[in-house]
């Protein structure tokens, strides 16, 4: 399944990845942050020694950043869409809609919702426009 970017995106995609050097897979942009999906396998990179690669492109870009790291398999992207609450299982549901159940830590699950539900919500966006969940649901 294809993302298609915006031009905005695109050109935050282009600057992490020249700050970092790293592949970034997806951007969501909104007034303050930057959600961007890495390569997996390149979180570490991504982040760099200490935080200063994340620290300088946010400095570039003057928005605070956060990183997800990318997955081949639906599970293992929603769980990594939630990080840090620890999600102990992520189970699919393909009946009427495509569903991701997931279970969480029950001292993780104001972590996996986040501040005014908005970690919650990038999960259910990212979801979707990966592997097209219909809704990711905390259990």
């Amino acid at each position: 399944m294809g993302v298609t970017l915006e031009d905005e995106a695109r050109r935050y995609l282009a600057a992490f990845e020249d700050v970092t050097e790293t592949t970034g897979r997806d951007c969501l942009v909104d007034d303050e942050t930057l959600l961007i999906v890495v390569n997996s396998g390149e979180m570490g990179e991504a982040i760099g020694p200490g935080g200063q690669n994340v620290t300088q492109f946010e400095d570039r870009v003057d928005k605070s950043v956060r990183l997800v790291e990318g997955a081949d398999d639906p599970e293992t992207f929603v769980a990594n869409a939630l990080a840090p609450a620890a999600v102990y299982n992520v189970t699919v549901s393909e009946n009427d809609d495509l569903v991701a159940y997931v279970e969480v830590a029950d001292e993780d699950r104001g972590v996996a919702i986040g501040s005014g539900g908005e970690t919650i919500e990038r999960a259910r966006t990212l979801a979707d426009r990966h592997f097209g969940f219909d809704d990711v649901q905390l259990i």
